[in-house]
C-alpha cells in the first residue's frame, strides 16, 4: 500500500513540472543486463537484448514527458572488450541494430545523436552507421541523445590534454573541459546507475564532479519511468552548492 502510495504521490509531482527542478542533462550507468537474464535462467544476451529495447522507453520519457535536454547512456566501457567475446559480439550487434532503428525515429523527432568514445575498434560496418547518424542529425536541437562506446572516463582526459598540447593550448580546468567529448552539450546535472553498485566505473569522471548522483538496486531492464521519476523527484529535492555555503 505504501508502495502505491509514493507512486501516485511521485506520479502527481511529475506531471507539475513547474515544482521540479528538472536536470538538463542526465548521464546514466545503465547496469544489471546479464544479472537480470541470469535471474531467469536464461544467457547474458538475453539480458543485453531487454537493456536494449529499454533505451528506447527511458529515452522517449526523458525527453517527451519529464524535459530533459540531453541524456549520456555509458553502453559500453573500454574495459568491456575483456569479457567473454561471444558476449562482446553480441553487444556490437545490438549497437548496429538500435543504431539503425533509432535513426529513423530520430531524424522526425528533432533529436541530435552523438556518440563518444574511441570508435577506432569498432567495426568499420558499426563505425558508418554511427557516423552517418551523427552526420544526419547534426543539426537537429531540442535533444541531444550522447551515447558511450569505448569509452572510459581516464582515457577521455588523456585524450583531451592531448588534444590541447597538440594545439598548442595552455592546460587548464577550463580548457580540458571545452577539448572533453561532451563539450557541446556541457556536464551532467544527474548520474544515475541502475544495478545496486555503488561507483562511477570511470563514468565522466571529470565532468562528474559536481553532479548529483543516484544509485538504484533495480536492474536496468527493469528500470521504468516510475524509476525514472524517483530520480528526478530526488535530484530537485537537493541542494546543490558547488562547494559554497
Amino acid at each position: 500500500m505504501a508502495t502505491k502510495v509514493k507512486s501516485q504521490q511521485n506520479a502527481e509531482i511529475i506531471a507539475d513540472k513547474n515544482s521540479l527542478k528538472i536536470p538538463n542533462h542526465v548521464g546514466i550507468i545503465m547496469d544489471g543486463n546479464g544479472r537480470w537474464a541470469q535471474a531467469r535462467g536464461k544467457v547474458r544476451s538475453f539480458g543485453h537484448k531487454a537493456g536494449s529495447d529499454n533505451v528506447d522507453r527511458i529515452v522517449t520519457y526523458a525527453f517527451d514527458e519529464v524535459g530533459v535536454k540531453t541524456l549520456t547512456l555509458y553502453a559500453f566501457s573500454a574495459e568491456n572488450w575483456a569479457r567473454p567475446q561471444e558476449e562482446v559480439d553480441e553487444l556490437m550487434r545490438l549497437l548496429e541494430v538500435y543504431f539503425k532503428k533509432f535513426i529513423k525515429k530520430v531524424i522526425s523527432n528533432d533529436v541530435r545523436l552523438f556518440v563518444m568514445g574511441d570508435l577506432s575498434k569498432l567495426s568499420d560496418k558499426l563505425q558508418k552507421i554511427i557516423i552517418d547518424g551523427m552526420e544526419i542529425t547534426k543539426n537537429n536541437l531540442s535533444h541531444t541523445l550522447n551515447i558511450a562506446i569505448n569509452y572510459g572516463g581516464r582515457q577521455e582526459i588523456v585524450y583531451a590534454v592531448n588534444k590541447l598540447i597538440n594545439e598548442g593550448k595552455e592546460i587548464t580546468v577550463d580548457s580540458i573541459s571545452s577539448a572533453l567529448y561532451t563539450a557541446p552539450f556541457g556536464e551532467p546535472d544527474l548520474i544515475i546507475r541502475t544495478g545496486g553498485e555503488l561507483r562511477l566505473s570511470n563514468f565522466m569522471l571529470y565532468q562528474g564532479a559536481y553532479s548529483e548522483l543516484y544509485f538504484t538496486p533495480v536492474l536496468w531492464p527493469d528500470f521504468d519511468e516510475k524509476e525514472f521519476d524517483n530520480a528526478v523527484i530526488e535530484f530537485s529535492a537537493r541542494n546543490r552548492r558547488y562547494g559554497k555555503i
